[in-house]
């Protein structure tokens, strides 16, 4: 049997489609459960899991990660498909492709789990962001301080900078005219990863195969996400002079020279940036520390952050569009 080929698009035609999936991010969110085509990836993915094998545990990896990226391309292959089909309204073609390619990235959502955690400690309910905080972090939140606490989603935050944001919009805008698939195939790796590719006895094995690739997808983009981060850190302290002012040369110096100091070899350059662009001490009990020499971080500086990350997602977003024009 040989599929249609879909009518390759025009570059013109990929960036709208990328700003219109950056305006359903920012304006709407993320869409319900239902129609997530992330939630479709992470319940395949959850099936296989409920069945893993007690030998060949490796092979097994492999084989739920082949088919959980094939199943994200098969969601990005339907949708090119009826982008294709002209006798559709553009309008509505367009707005489809977006819904899919926002489902990629997450903005809002990023900002969201941050102000979450930080309105509860501004309210003097440490428990409470305690709580909050156990929702984006698989370390135990029982016993942290209100510092390890702000720390903790600080982390989270600009780690999730890189594989949440900028690698998938730079493979929607590196691959041209399949760059919804290429998208696709890193968002299918990353959610991957973030079910199986755990080191505990359970998962070592399994979640070998989507680890590795993880890292190897998001090898370039977290380097990237210093200069974004630099760049976005420069923007804000031009506008925001209320508590501190962020300093980008230290982000930029922090995020060179503490960026391989975390187990990941690529989570640690938008962790350092932060760190460096807040002069804040970023640390996980027994694992790593960013930024040794300042101070832990207040709420306030999960607010910076925030600001500065949604910055360098505007910047990711002009620089996606500018590659698909190039």
């Amino acid at each position: 049997m040989i599929l249609p080929v879909p009518v390759q698009p025009e570059a013109s035609e990929l960036v709208i489609v990328l700003l219109l999936a950056y305006v359903l991010d920012i304006a709407v969110g993320e869409p319900p459960f239902a129609v997530h085509p992330v939630v479709w990836m992470g319940r395949l993915i959850g099936f296989f899991k409920k069945n893993i094998p007690k030998s060949n545990r490796r092979l097994y990896g492999i084989f739920i990660g082949l088919t959980t990226i094939l199943f994200g391309c098969l969601i990005a292959y339907l949708t090119m498909l009826f982008m294709s089909i002209e006798s559709i309204p553009a309008v509505l073609r367009y707005l489809v492709a977006a819904y899919f390619l926002k489902a990629t990235f997450a903005i809002r959502c990023l900002y969201g789990a941050a102000n979450e955690v930080r309105t509860e400690l501004d309210a003097g309910k440490l428990d409470s962001a305690r709580q909050k905080l156990s929702m984006y972090v698989s370390r135990n939140t029982s016993k942290l301080e209100e510092g390890q606490v702000s720390s903790a989603i600080i982390e989270t935050t600009s780690e999730n900078y890189v594989d949440g944001i900028l690698s998938p919009l730079l493979f929607y805008a590196c691959f041209g005219p399949y760059g919804l698939i290429a998208a696709y195939i890193f968002k299918a790796t990353s959610t991957l990863d973030s079910m199986v590719g755990y080191t505990d006895e359970r998962h070592l094995e399994v979640g070998w195969f989507s680890a590795k690739f993880d890292d190897v997808l998001n090898w370039i983009p977290a380097r990237l996400s210093v200069l974004f981060l630099s760049a976005a850190t420069l923007v804000v302290s031009l506008v925001y002079r209320k508590v501190k002012i962020p300093d980008y040369r230290t982000a930029l110096k922090t995020g060179i020279m503490d960026g391989l100091k975390t187990p990941s070899p690529n989570s640690g350059f938008p962790m350092a940036s932060i760190a460096g662009a807040l002069k804040i001490k970023l640390e996980k009990p027994n694992t790593y520390v960013l930024g040794d020499g300042f101070v832990y971080p207040v709420s306030e500086d999960i607010k910076l952050t925030s600001w500065i990350i949604l910055v360098a997602s505007f910047f990711a977003i002009i620089a996606s569009s500018l590659i698909i024009i190039l």
